[in-house]
């Protein structure tokens, strides 16, 4: 184990190891129920303060998604300790006041972690098809950039050219239906690379005819899908 993972771990049952002593030490073992149910929701309430970092959405926003879900465990820790606090100083003989009371704001803890999780799920899947979009562009207009610096005969850097401004012009918006054109406009991009390479000019002129077509065609498609 690392020394900052042993450093968070000590960190981490501070709390735990200074609640417990002074719980048994200053209460003794023998309470009425109402101290036994506070003393567990406290317990769950740091658990899932700690758990939170485990339940976070990976992605580029992950440090939003963590914030908010840090704010409500730890809003929900706070409430939950002093509450807890309350029920073991006063220790009603009835522990239906303390269930009750650590249930209602356990469970509206569980409604908002969980209603920001799910708000997490949309966020990073909007952000990731996103990405995927700007990739498809951004992607095929580099490889064609590079394309046409080694292209030197005028006519097929001029069909060349149409190619990339006809990618480099194409909405970033993109749509499930096109992923497999948008495959093969790619594929198409590295046959064309191929040919470049081999010097091979009807090839080169061939494929770069195929592209514009396709990428027309992928452009085309997109408006009827949006």
């Amino acid at each position: 184990m690392k020394k900052k993972n042993v450093l968070w771990t000590i960190l981490n049952l501070i709390f735990l190891v200074v609640f417990n002593v002074l719980f048994f030490t200053l209460g003794g073992d023998e309470h009425h129920a109402s101290v036994w149910i506070s003393y567990v929701f406290i317990h769950f309430a740091y658990l899932m303060l700690l758990f939170t970092p485990k339940l976070i959405r990976s992605g580029k926003s992950r440090a939003v998604f963590g914030f908010s879900l840090y704010v409500i465990s730890a809003s929900y820790f706070l409430i939950a300790f002093v509450t807890g606090i309350i029920f073991i100083l006063a220790a009603p003989e009835s522990y239906k006041a303390a269930l009750v009371v650590q249930l209602c704001i356990a469970g509206l803890y569980g409604i908002l972690f969980v209603s920001h999780m799910l708000a997490n799920e949309y966020t990073a899947e909007a952000e990731e098809k996103r990405q995927y979009q700007i990739a498809y562009v951004k992607d095929a207009s580099a490889k064609m950039k590079c394309l046409l610096d080694s292209i030197s005969d005028k006519e097929t850097k001029k069909r060349v050219e149409r190619v990339y401004d006809a990618i480099y012009s194409s909405p970033v918006k993109s749509h499930p239906n096109l992923a497999q054109k948008e495959n093969q406009i790619l594929q198409s991009i590295n046959e064309l690379e191929h040919a470049v390479t081999a010097g091979n000019k009807e090839g080169i002129l061939s494929v770069a005819n195929s592209l514009l077509f396709s990428i027309n065609e992928r452009n085309n498609l997109l408006k009827s899908f949006h």
